[in-house]
């Protein structure tokens, strides 16, 4: 049994929990390549791609292994992106990071805004020690994001995932709890 699903309000954003009604916003952004590239995804095709990512959404909240929220602009409500965590191992406290936006409000600090929310719900309320993030080494703009927040790369994981017909490589960041950077207000 779960608690309600959580809102987190920053001073732009709306993080909340996506539901069906979300599938065509959603299918917008996740097929286009540029956001999909480095997610180890193909293109989304169709309503019933996006209404497999939600259905995945409340499959990870529901098992307890991760939640994922969907990134809204106070002003729009329609979703954007998504940030939250994967692979949670509550008993290790720990879990892994991950987030998207639509290529239509890359620059505008949104991902940063959310990234910093679900940092500190990670480590306020989930109870998270260490937060991992996996990125692909080509995806040089998620390094930079997550290096800003104070992540430290810890090494490359050869062949660590095995998508889209090809084994990928990937490089691991963390940040632990005493070592977060609030740049919510910068």
């Amino acid at each position: 049994m779960h608690t309600p699903f959580p809102i987190i309000e920053t001073d732009r954003l709306f993080l909340r929990k996506v539901n069906a009604e979300d599938a065509p916003d959603m299918l917008a952004y996740l097929s286009e390549e540029e956001v999909v590239q480095h997610m180890g995804l193909v293109p989304f095709q169709t309503i019933e791609d996006a209404m497999d990512e939600i259905n995945w959404y409340d499959s990870i909240y529901e098992e307890g292994t991760g939640i994922r929220w969907g990134i809204t602009l106070k002003e729009e409500g329609k979703v954007i992106g998504s940030c939250g965590y994967l692979n949670r191992a509550p008993k290790h406290h720990r879990a892994e990071i991950g987030f998207e936006l639509s290529k239509d409000y890359w620059g505008r600090g949104i991902a940063r805004e959310a990234l910093d929310a679900v940092i500190r719900y990670g480590f306020h309320h989930l109870e998270l020690e260490r937060i991992e993030a996996l990125i692909e080494p080509e995806n040089i703009p998620s390094q930079k994001l997550v290096e800003r927040k104070g992540f430290s790369r810890e090494g490359l994981l050869r062949h660590y995932e095995y998508t889209r017909g090809k084994f990928d490589d990937l490089l691991i960041y963390s940040i632990l709890k005493n070592e977060i950077i609030d740049t919510h207000k910068s």
